[in-house]
């Protein structure tokens, strides 16, 4: 069986936006392609059918590809439980929200929201990321449960707001607050990170390549060198990233525990 290609034909009105959360493999498994055609997208007030803003090709609902995507296409890889979403483009707000299972990779940019509340499974995005990366919906106290989030360019401010479990790896910088309410979890940035890194964090690691500015309510617990880096490093080596080179790991940090202002069992490392 081929690809299941969607290639936009016709972009959506500049106000409009469209959710894509009914293309996803398992709810287009078994389906003809006449029968996808007809599936009706919301776009703000109208519903779009799928052959309105799509042509279709290909026969394997477990390998989809959207082709001219672009940032008005919203909740693509919503709860994909298995299978492999491509999106050659940019992508709209929660990319991969609430995603159980299977991979999402992206060309471009994606928007706010990118992994929600994910639970599990793989999500690549080869450029720059939205706000709240990993975090949680509006009102809701868990974000990010499981997976793995690779984002090679930057991403926005609040990266892994209330991460519950998982890991988050940004190859670029990161905005203010990055890992801000973490419950558990890793996350790794090798560029900057913006102010109040780790603020109110339960626990948690902070992997980072350049000292930050944490809140005062941090304590300098000196250098160290921790066993565990080289295998934390090891399981990166299936990935397509930096962050599976040899040069990029270490294993000598400058710990910080925190927030004293919470449980203050969380830690940033601070690469020496």
């Amino acid at each position: 069986m081929t690809t299941l290609t969607f290639t936009l034909i016709e972009t959506p009105l500049p106000v409009q936006r469209v959710d894509m959360s009914p293309l996803v493999c398992q709810k287009l498994a078994g389906l003809s392609l006449d029968q996808i055609a007809a599936i009706e997208l919301q776009s703000g007030k109208r519903k779009l059918r799928v052959d309105q803003l799509f042509h279709i090709n290909g026969s394997n609902p477990d390998d989809i590809s959207i082709v001219g995507s672009t940032d008005k296409l919203d909740f693509i890889g919503k709860e994909l439980a298995s299978g492999s979403i491509s999106v050659q483009g940019d992508a709209g707000a929660y990319l991969g929200m609430q995603m159980k299972g299977g991979t999402i990779s992206v060309i471009g940019d994606v928007g706010i929201y990118a992994a929600c509340e994910m639970k599990n499974g793989l999500i690549q995005i080869e450029g720059n990321a939205g706000d709240f990366v990993g975090g949680a919906l509006p009102g809701n106290k868990q974000g990010m449960k499981g997976g793995t989030v690779l984002v090679k360019g930057n991403v926005g401010q609040r990266c892994g707001d209330h991460l519950r479990r998982g890991q988050i790896l940004v190859e670029g910088d990161a905005g203010d607050y990055c890992g801000s309410r973490m419950v558990a979890g890793t996350i790794a940035v090798m560029g900057k990170v913006g102010r109040y890194a780790g603020y109110a964090m339960r626990r948690g690691t902070l992997l980072l390549w350049n000292q930050p500015q944490l809140p005062a309510t941090f304590n300098d617990c000196g250098s160290h060198t921790l066993a565990f880096l080289p295998m934390l490093f090891a399981s990166f080596k299936t990935l397509n990233s930096r962050f599976a080179d040899n040069g990029v790991a270490f294993n000598r940090v400058r710990r910080f525990g925190g927030d004293m202002a919470e449980t203050g069992r969380g830690e940033v490392l601070v690469k020496l």
